[in-house]
Parts: structure tokens; C-alpha cells; sequence
């Protein structure tokens, strides 16, 4: 419920960033009752741009759109994006259920374009405690990227929904540019790759796996060598059985939330293959692509190599040259490469918005944020307005915490917590295994 301090209106919620996660609670808070606002520094809705690569598919399923989880009936489901644009019997047709990468990014953009909480071209600089005869705010600076103009905003509670940021090797930082790049620049940069004589695609997941499959699919083989390295045991497909997929369900949430940080440290390191692998189809149309190539005593020239690690680069000429090591046999080799893409994840990111706010919060002993199991920031603000934080807590709730088959049930969550009551009722048993103790155990009665 929107109230007033003269003539600045108090929003219930601020978000900050427009990903698929801040842009599907815009997306559930609508009609609510809970006034809110959302600021994105680009000028639209782009979802992970540089790796929009054609053919490429979500690894989920499409009832893991915006809101369809925790409310199919909603106006911004993907059946009513599709029905919007005449497409409902094509994908029936279709009859698959994992859609282009390319049709969800079209999709968010729709919904995006219909919600009015969404500004774009809004970069938030600072966000400021408040004071007033209406308890603890949050005060938000955000520049206007097209006028240059700073706006203030007042909000009881805020939304961090700027995901994470692409991850890079310390030794590669200073040699980052046209020709040695984050996968998230990909097709950005595609034209580089495609006039060079050698490529080198680091790292063994889904985003690897994709630019190498692509790059092998257009560059000539017989004049362009194309190498694949991993520190992995190997080129392995991502866990994706039934059973394997209720990881990614509120139930694993709350077993993994109440485990010592230790246990989910040690537990997050053995879990790579469930959101770290390769799907099995990307692993099939690599390997037959290759076998295509190769037949009639072919060689094309590709390189694949598993268990090595980069350690290094030099580049003395007009060629970077990578230091690799092999950490099973202990040989050390260099491999020389006029383009090399890194695929080599994300991390989170610590806003310097949050710069004034830092005081008040609560890391942990790894400098990491501590977040409640309603996904509110711990801190040392004396006030029931929170700060909420999206794709920030892997390291807290567990693995699904990137996954967008959760998004809508946070969402959920955090909307139930902001109004103090059930806007969203949450399912209390969504999977038929037991991760914890205390349910296994059913008496027998004869």
C-alpha cells in the first residue's frame, strides 16, 4: 500500500536489477496490493545476450517461466505469451519442453514491456538508511541514464536481483580483449573466432560445450584448429535424472538451509554434475558432428582435453601462447591459440550500491552474505524493512539458487514475507524422496 512523506511516495519494495528472477516478481507483485519498482541500468530486457546462440535450448522446462510455479493462472505465463503471438498450436506441434534460449529471452522481453514497475536505463547508485516518522527506510539514488539526472526513492524494503558476474583467471585480466574473453561476450565476439586459425574454448559446462559445438559447426576444420580444455575429469553429461532433479525443489531448500555452513561448503563441492554438466544432447550432436568430420579417413583438426588446468599466459608476439598442466600425469605443456574464450562460470556480486550499508551487514567468516531461509539479508538494522537478495545464496540454500525452476517460488516467498500474509500458498510436499531424517521413519500398525 503506497503511503506519502509530503510528496515522495514509500514503496513497499525497490528491486534492484532486471534479470528473469526481479522481473518475475514484478511480474507475481502486480495486483497484489504490494506497490513496487524496479530499476535496470540497461536500456531493455536482455537475457545473457552473448549466448543467445541459435539451436541452443533452456535446460529446464518451460513451466519454469516467470510465474507459472507459483501461480499458473497468471496473465504472464508463457502459455499466455504464446497464445499472445498465435503460437499456441506451433508448440504444441513442438512437443518438446525445453524451449529455444532464444523464444525465453523473447518472452521475458514481452512480459517486461508490459509491466510498469520496470524502468530501464535506471542505474541505482547508493541506497541510504532513512529515518522518518514512518520507521526505517531505504533511500535509492538512481541515475537516469538517458537524462543523466539523479532520482531519489524511498522503499521499505529492497530486492538485490543483480545475479552474478562473469568470472575470469587472475593471470587473464590483463590480456582481456577482442581475443581472450568471457563466454558471456561469445557472439559479441564470434567474427574474431571465426577469422582466426586457432581457438581454444576453456571450462567443461553447458556454456563450453555450446561455443564449441558452434564454432566446430561453422569454421573449416581442415584449415582452423579448434581446441576444448577442461580441468574436469572429463566431458561429462550434467545429472539429469528424475530423482536427481528434486534437488531443485523447496524441500532440498529447507534440508539444505538447516545443515552446519561446513556441511553445505563440503556438500556444494561434490555437487558439480547438477548444474555444472553438459546435457546429454549437446554431448550427442558434438560427438556426432565430429564422426561427420571425420569420416573418410578425415582428420579434423580438433583437440580435446580433459583433467588439465590453465595456469597461465604469455603472450610475447601476435599469438597467446596458454601454460597447461596435466594434473594426473604432472606434464606441463604450451599450447598456442589466436583466440581463447573462458567458460569459466560466475560469481556472486557485492554491489557498490551497498557500499553505505555494508557496516550493517552480517557476513559470514568467508565474507559472504548470510541470508534467512525467506531469503532476507541478515543485518544489524534495527527494523522489520529487509533487504532481499535473488541468486545469491547458493552457498546458503543450496544449489537450485541460480536455477530458474525456483525463481517463482522465491518469488513467492519473499512477496508472502513483504505482506505479512498468504498472497502465494507454498506447497509443503513437492518431491516423493526424503532428505531429511526425521520424515523417514513411518510406524507400521498391524
Amino acid at each position: 500500500m503506497k503511503t506519502n512523506i509530503g510528496s515522495r511516495p514509500i514503496y513497499d519494495a525497490v528491486g534492484i536489477g532486471i534479470g528473469p528472477f526481479n522481473l518475475g516478481m514484478a511480474a507475481l507483485a502486480e495486483g497484489t496490493g504490494l506497490d513496487c519498482l524496479f530499476f535496470e541500468q540497461k536500456s531493455e530486457f536482455q537475457w545473457h545476450e552473448g549466448m543467445l546462440i541459435e539451436g541452443t535450448t533452456l535446460q529446464v522446462p518451460f513451466l519454469a517461466d516467470l510465474v507459472t510455479m507459483a501461480n499458473p493462472k497468471n496473465k504472464y505465463s508463457f502459455l499466455s505469451y504464446l497464445q499472445q503471438h498465435e503460437r499456441l498450436y506451433h508448440f504444441y506441434f513442438f512437443e518438446k519442453f525445453h524451449i529455444p534460449r532464444n523464444e525465453y529471452n523473447h518472452y521475458c522481453r514481452w512480459a517486461a514491456e508490459q509491466l510498469e514497475s520496470c524502468k530501464f536505463s535506471m542505474k541505482v547508485e547508493d541506497v541510504l538508511p532513512f529515518g522518518s516518522e514512518e520507521g526505517f527506510l531505504y533511500e535509492v539514488y538512481v541515475r537516469n541514464e538517458k537524462s543523466g539526472e539523479v532520482e531519489t526513492y524511498l522503499a521499505r524494503h529492497l530486492v538485490l536481483g543483480i545475479g552474478t558476474k562473469p568470472q575470469l583467471p587472475a593471470f587473464v585480466k590483463q590480456h582481456e580483449g577482442k581475443r581472450l574473453f568471457h563466454s558471456a561476450e561469445y557472439l559479441k565476439k564470434k567474427e574474431e573466432c571465426l577469422n582466426a586459425r586457432s581457438l581454444t574454448v576453456i571450462g567443461s559446462g553447458q556454456s563450453a560445450a555450446e561455443i564449441f559445438l558452434d564454432l566446430a559447426r561453422e569454421v573449416d576444420s581442415n584449415t582452423c584448429r579448434l581446441n576444448w580444455l577442461t580441468r574436469s575429469k572429463g566431458f561429462f553429461p550434467m545429472e539429469y535424472s528424475k530423482l536427481g532433479l528434486e534437488y531443485f525443489s523447496p524441500d532440498y531448500i529447507d534440508f539444505f538451509y538447516h545443515l552446519p555452513q561446513e556441511k553445505k561448503d563440503t556438500l556444494l563441492t561434490q555437487q558439480d554434475l547438477l548444474y555444472k554438466g553438459i546435457s546429454a544432447e549437446t554431448i550427442g550432436d558434438i560427438y556426432d558432428l565430429m564422426y561427420e568430420k571425420s569420416a573418410g579417413n578425415k582428420t579434423p583438426d580438433f583437440f580435446l582435453q580433459s583433467m588439465t588446468e590453465v595456469t597461465g599466459l604469455q603472450q610475447t608476439g601476435s599469438t597467446p601462447s596458454l601454460h597447461c598442466r596435466h594434473w594426473m600425469t604432472e606434464e606441463t605443456f604450451e599450447l598456442e591459440s589466436e583466440v581463447i574464450i573462458f567458460a569459466t562460470g560466475y560469481k556472486p556480486a557485492v554491489p557498490s550500491f551497498l557500499a553505505s550499508l555494508e557496516e550493517y551487514i552480517d557476513w559470514d567468516e568467508q565474507g559472504r552474505f548470510q541470508i534467512e531461509r525467506d531469503y532476507r539479508l541478515k543485518t544489524h538494522l534495527m527494523t522489520a524493512n529487509e533487504i532481499f537478495v535473488q541468486n545469491g545464496e547458493m552457498h546458503t540454500h543450496g544449489v537450485g539458487a541460480p536455477d530458474l525452476g525456483l525463481g517463482a517460488h522465491r518469488n513467492a516467498v519473499i512477496l508472502n514475507t513483504m505482506a505479512r500474509e498468504t498472497l502465494y500458498p507454498l506447497s509443503k510436499k513437492n518431491v516423493f524422496q526424503c532428505f531429511q531424517g526425521e520424515e523417514r521413519w513411518v510406524p507400521l500398525t498391524r
